[in-house]
């Protein structure tokens, strides 16, 4: 049993909505803010890349999951069971950043903290803005201490980082103070990774198991409670190229039944958590009590 979205009917808005007692915001000045504070921190913290997204049933895994093998390396980050990711969400009290993708509009951000691997108080996490400008997804990021990320994200303080990063964590603050955004949600997943090789150089593919989240208890090291915002009976397959995905990709997504899909991770979070109306991908309501895990301990392998 499905649920169709309700009352999303898709626009052709091009800008995004304005805050109450602000204006609405130009979508090609805020990629080019004047002066240098709104440059990217590095070469070596800025992607653009063009992503696909495939929803793959359990059944069909194990296949896939041989022929990006055959063809791929497994990423060196990733390990035979692959890793966790853990990611908290910030956006406006509207939800500014959740309507913006689901209208479609050419240009949209988020902002989110992200913990890869074991939750470790030592371990830096990285502080991120994700943007779509028409068909590219544009990925900036710095790595922090979770204690100095959180300063930054939650109580808006001013956090000193050497070099050409000081610029985007400077932007972050602006960012966070000018919209007044407040952390909302949390996704989590345990994800295998492959990187391109030969003439696949600079493809990264994905693969995303028991997709969960919450919308409370915002700690990312923290062991509680968490919901499935995704049926654990898929995974998330996200395809990631500099410029187009190699046609063996295609035939292999052809091959297994495989289109592409609109998902979100944060946005099923946020309807999951009856933020918003839940969309065709949730589980029926019946279901999530029985597939719930009670904590994030009995979801490791």
């Amino acid at each position: 049993m499905i649920f169709p979205r309700r009352g999303r009917a898709r626009t052709s808005a091009r800008r995004p909505r304005a805050e109450p007692g602000g204006t609405r915001p130009d979508p090609v000045s805020d990629t080019r803010e004047v002066g240098s504070r709104f440059r990217a921190p590095s070469k070596l913290h800025a992607f653009n890349r063009y992503e696909l997204k495939y929803l793959v049933p359990a059944t069909q895994v194990a296949e896939v999951r041989a022929e990006l093998a055959a063809r791929m390396d497994v990423d060196h980050h990733s390990g035979p069971g692959g890793y966790d990711v853990w990611s908290l969400y910030y956006d406006t009290q509207r939800l500014r950043f959740y309507h913006e993708k689901i209208e479609g509009l050419k240009f949209r951000r988020k902002l989110r903290i992200r913990r890869y691997g074991a939750p470790s108080a030592d371990a830096p996490v990285s502080v991120e803005i994700k943007q779509r400008v028409n068909r590219v997804t544009q990925k900036r990021r710095v790595m922090l201490p979770y204690e100095a990320a959180r300063r930054l994200c939650d109580q808006r303080e001013r956090v000193e980082h050497p070099g050409a990063d000081q610029v985007f964590v400077d932007e972050v603050l602006d960012l966070i103070t000018r919209l007044d955004l407040r952390p909302v949600a949390m996704t989590g997943y345990r994800r295998e990774a492959y990187a391109g090789v030969d003439a696949d150089l600079g493809l990264r593919v994905t693969m995303d198991h028991r997709i969960r989240g919450r919308d409370r208890d915002f700690d990312l090291n923290a062991e509680t409670e968490n919901r499935y915002i995704l049926s654990p009976h898929f995974a998330v397959l996200e395809v990631k190229a500099n410029e187009r995905a190699p046609y063996w990709i295609t035939d292999l997504a052809a091959r297994h039944g495989l289109q592409i899909q609109r998902i979100s991770k944060y946005c099923q979070s946020i309807e999951a958590h009856g933020l918003a109306p839940r969309s065709i991908f949730h589980l029926p309501e019946a279901d999530v009590d029985a597939e719930r895990p009670q904590t994030e301990r009995e979801l490791l392998p």
